[in-house]
Parts: C-alpha cells; sequence; structure tokens
C-alpha cells in the first residue's frame, strides 16, 4: 500500500468555508458568517491521487474529513491479510468522525479516483457544535447516515448471488447522480467490497457488457441498464 500522501505534496491552502459552493450540503452548511470568524485554526483543502491514504487504522487523529469530490474507500484487514471494502465515501459524506469521541480511526481511508477533501480540526468542530444547535444536529445526521450506509452494505451488497451483488453495486454508484454514467473500480477492489474473488467480479461485469447491461463509453467508463440491474437486483 502506498504511504501517506504529506502535507508538502497535498496542501493547497486554507479551505474557504463561506463561499464554498458545496456549503448547503455539508458539514458547515447550518453556519453564519459570524460562525467563521471564530474559527483560528485552519481548515484545509487537499488534493489526493489516486492510491494515496487520507488516514490508517489505528492512528490517533485530530481531524475529520469531508469530501468534495471523488471515491475513496474505507477498508478493514481480516486476520489472514485480506482486505474487505465496508463502505465507499462520495461528494458531502464526511469521515474519521470517531475522532470526535477519543477514539483512533477505525479503517484505512484510500483515495480510489482522484479526490479533494477539506480536512476538519476536532477541537473547532467541538467548539462550534457546542455554540451552534444546527451543527450538532448535522453531527447527528451525519452519524445516523454513516449507520445506515454500513447496513446497506451488510444486507445489499454482502447477500444474494454475485450477480444481484454486482447489480446493487452498479446501481448505488449512480443513485442521486445527474446521469447513469459511473466508473468502475479494479476488479480487485470490486470483490472486495462485495465478497467475492477477484475472478468471479471480472466475469460477472464481462457478462453484464455482453447483454448490454453496461455500455461502455470511453475506458473504465460505463452507462447502467437501470431498469433491467433493477430486476436482477431483486430476483
Amino acid at each position: 500500500m502506498k504511504p501517506p500522501i504529506t502535507d508538502k505534496e497535498a496542501w493547497e491552502g486554507h479551505a474557504d468555508c463561506l463561499s464554498c459552493t458545496l456549503r448547503n450540503s455539508v458539514l458547515f452548511a447550518g453556519l453564519e458568517e459570524e460562525d467563521f470568524e471564530t474559527i483560528h485554526q485552519p481548515i484545509d483543502l487537499y488534493t489526493l491521487p489516486p492510491g494515496s491514504i487520507l488516514y490508517r487504522a489505528g492512528d490517533r487523529g485530530d481531524r475529520l474529513f469531508t469530501i468534495r469530490s471523488g471515491i475513496l474507500k474505507l477498508v478493514q484487514y481480516l486476520p489472514d491479510g485480506t482486505q474487505r471494502i465496508v463502505r465507499l465515501l462520495r461528494a458531502t459524506d464526511v469521515t474519521g468522525l470517531e475522532v470526535l469521541l477519543g477514539q483512533s480511526y477505525q479503517h484505512d481511508a484510500v483515495v480510489l479516483h482522484a479526490t479533494q477533501t477539506c480536512s476538519l480540526p476536532v477541537s473547532v468542530v467541538r467548539a462550534l457544535s457546542q455554540t451552534n444547535p444546527a451543527l450538532h444536529k448535522e453531527l447527528l445526521n451525519r452519524w445516523q447516515k454513516a449507520l445506515v450506509e454500513a447496513d446497506a452494505w451488510l444486507t445489499e451488497l454482502s447477500t444474494g448471488s454475485a450477480k444481484q451483488r454486482v447489480a446493487r453495486l452498479l446501481l448505488r454508484l449512480v443513485r442521486d447522480e445527474q446521469s447513469s454514467q459511473c466508473t468502475l473500480f479494479s476488479r480487485e477492489d470490486m470483490g472486495a467490497m462485495l465478497g467475492i474473488t477477484t475472478e468471479t467480479a471480472s466475469r460477472t461485469i464481462a457478462e453484464f457488457k455482453r447483454q448490454s447491461l453496461l455500455v461502455e463509453t470511453r475506458s473504465n467508463n460505463f452507462l447502467v441498464d437501470i431498469r433491467n440491474l433493477e430486476r436482477i437486483a431483486a430476483e
């Protein structure tokens, strides 16, 4: 696994939260201008290339992160060293919430697609949540969203046939998107997400392509046949 990206490699400067184009859907959506004036520690914006590590399981952290764009995977390792991807993080998701409770990070957070993320000091989030009911409520909403996602990965993506699992993953990737197009991951990553072998993931994707359930528009980018994949997922 690649080492964590260094601040020198990734740092771009302080994030401009007040004028952020995603502000209405990220953690600080409910803050007013005067709230930002009380922030004295930097909220930094990072650009992370594929394969870089945002944080590692077991690390003691003093920051949580909100995703502006891109996709990351949260990884746990089994006793035999194999990896299991327990969740994907995409735009507006918040990760590392466990450090608010004084805990170490629970997963490796690894970049799949080039990602922009804002780094939020725990002390800032704690102080603002104590004085701002909207932020406190939003933190609770983020915890709930993470629980719902974890449940979905257990019930939707870890049960059923390989075809059902792959279909459900594809449908999740295009959910809430403007189009039915998605970018896929390596077959090894797909297997780790779905609890199937790399070979099974490859065969299933090849079969879906033959059946035109996936139509490749450019390298590793596909249009998804939502209606027929929904039928497979529900079988």
